[in-house]
């Protein structure tokens, strides 16, 4: 791999950090306003940010940027970001037995599987739909 390829490999890998940053802010905070209040940096800092990738941003300002939004980014050969739900998530799956990880990958597996080929969750005569209570209970 050449320095060109690790470049464009940073830079693919900074752009799930840009969406990461901006799929938080919608969650977390009702506008890019709001959030530059939160995290004390002029609005013009996040817009540039937010419109130009992460990677523009000072050191600092991405790491204040990522605590306030409760993203942990872990380097090895690929970064991995890691939000405080998903932290949630890795805690409860540790402490799971053999058959509790088994099932929990199963469960992923097939929902994985249903979003990458663009299925809808609960489809009914061409809509999404969630299943009511006693739908619920009764395919128990």
């Amino acid at each position: 791999m050449g320095l060109n390829d690790t470049i464009v490999k940073e830079v693919i890998n900074m752009d799930d950090l840009t969406r990461l940053v901006q799929e938080e802010i919608k969650r977390q905070y009702k506008s890019v306003r709001q959030f530059s209040f939160a995290v004390d940096i002029p609005l013009s800092t996040i817009n540039s940010a937010l419109h130009n990738g992460i990677g523009g941003s000072s050191f600092d300002t991405v790491l204040q940027i990522c605590h306030v939004l409760g993203i942990k980014a872990f380097q090895v050969d690929n970064p991995f970001y890691l939000t405080d739900d998903m932290q949630q998530i890795l805690n409860k799956y540790v402490e799971l037995d053999d058959y509790g990880r088994h099932t929990v990958s199963s469960v992923i597996q097939v929902e994985y599987d249903r979003c990458s080929k663009g299925q809808p969750a609960f489809p009914t005569r061409g809509k999404t739909q969630k299943p009511s209570a006693s739908q619920a209970a009764d395919d128990e």
